[in-house]
């Protein structure tokens, strides 16, 4: 990375935590949303001694209290000793497994009764050593690159928990606080891992294309099938939520298309730029209608796996339900209107159709902007005056 680059690096990451710092003071001014309880208080700890099993039999089902001893681990009360009970009950079809010496577990301190209990155990550790080991190996492979990469995929997710929720908390406009936080993400993305340059900027003005055709499409898609915004027992409960201004459901699902989508369409734009990038580099392409020839062959390429990938995530996502959903239902026609399933449906149509506009649109835009002040023609590729020194040389 030469001098100005690393100016330029800096400088976006300047930008990005201003853009991150206004952005949550506008999103969280005014009264956010919230559902607090006094009564529970939520440590992390670790079991030292099991003191005793005691079961009862009530009304047919067999009840089991594990009291047990745990330390805990919370920076505020690190240390400390405590006795917590599990309670189980084969009542539950599915139940978490008796606690055992050295688990990490969850622990509530219920204050009306001030005593512990299991919660839950403490799963967040494993993640991290996973998270961690991704982490090395992207910047063992990518080098500076892959740090990039890293930076980008921070900012991103603070765009969405600093910005992004708060907004909705606060009851702001979903549809605007979408569209800024994508674009703020492909800008942030592109220019901090590939830099200030046709590549980048190819990409970036493709993706904006993609996703402007996919939040105009899903506006058009909201009215035309009616849809309510109540797909899940979480739309639901975010109808219940006491607060001044209602959670707009119809918005939620624009937010989640749009957000599921751009990834997938900055995807499909930088592989199409960096492709015919590289291509041109080495003289294989020279002129403004081979580029765009090319980059909308590269396109069809990749097309059918990016929808294969926009598909099963979303079907991965919801698995379980569609599972419930498809077990219960007997007529076709029944389960190919349900708004769930017609809104995972939209989701990839919608992702998909914003990949089709990404593809011709970047190729085009690759082709103007590196032939642009150029006058090479195919006589000047390194490829072909190497292979007319060859020639020479027989």
């Amino acid at each position: 990375m030469n001098l100005n680059n690393k100016y330029f690096h800096i400088g976006i990451l300047l930008i990005s935590v201003i853009f991150l710092f206004v952005g949550n003071r506008i999103a969280s001014a005014g009264p956010q949303t919230r559902v607090e309880s006094d009564e529970s208080i939520f440590y992390t700890g670790v079991v030292t001694r099991i003191v005793d099993r005691i079961e009862e039999d009530n009304f047919g089902f067999i009840n089991t209290n594990i009291v047990f001893e745990a330390r805990i681990t919370d920076r505020s009360r690190r240390g400390e000793e405590i006795i917590a009970t599990q309670l189980q009950s084969n009542f539950f079809v599915v139940e978490d497994r008796g606690v055992e010496v050295g688990d990490r577990v969850l622990l509530v301190y219920e204050d009306f009764v001030g005593e512990y209990f299991f919660a839950d155990f403490s799963r967040i550790n494993a993640a991290l050593i996973l998270g961690g080991i991704f982490l090395v190996l992207v910047i063992l492979f990518g080098r500076a690159k892959g740090m990039n990469a890293i930076v980008s995929l921070a900012l991103t997710c603070l765009a969405v928990f600093l910005v992004f929720i708060p907004a909705i908390l606060a009851g702001r406009n979903i549809y605007m606080t979408t569209i800024i936080v994508c674009l703020f993400s492909i800008v942030s993305t592109l220019l901090i891992v590939i830099g200030p340059n046709k590549k980048s900027f190819s990409a970036m003005l493709g993706c904006f294309g993609g996703v402007m055709l996919a939040g105009i499409l899903m506006l058009i898609m909201d009215g035309a099938l009616n849809l309510t915004g109540v797909i899940d027992q979480e739309s639901q409960v975010l109808l219940m939520l006491p607060t001044e201004n209602p959670i707009n459901l119809r918005a939620i699902i624009f937010a989640g298309v749009i957000l599921g989508a751009v990834g997938a369409i900055m995807d499909v734009a930088m592989t199409i730029s960096s492709s015919l990038w590289e291509v041109q580099e080495v003289g294989g392409l020279s002129n403004f209608r081979s580029i765009v020839k090319s980059g909308i062959n590269i396109g069809r390429d990749i097309l059918g796996t990016m929808l294969n990938t926009l598909i099963l995530a979303y079907i991965g996502s919801s698995l379980s339900l569609i599972l419930v959903i498809v077990v219960h239902t007997t007529s076709y026609a029944e389960l190919f209107n349900m708004e769930l399933i017609i809104v995972e449906l939209v989701r990839a149509l919608i992702g998909a159709f914003g990949m089709f506009l990404t593809i011709p649109l970047t190729a085009v835009i690759c082709g103007y902007l590196y032939t642009s002040g150029e006058s090479k023609n195919m006589s000047d590729s390194p490829v072909l005056r190497g292979s007319k020194r060859l020639r020479g040389s027989e």
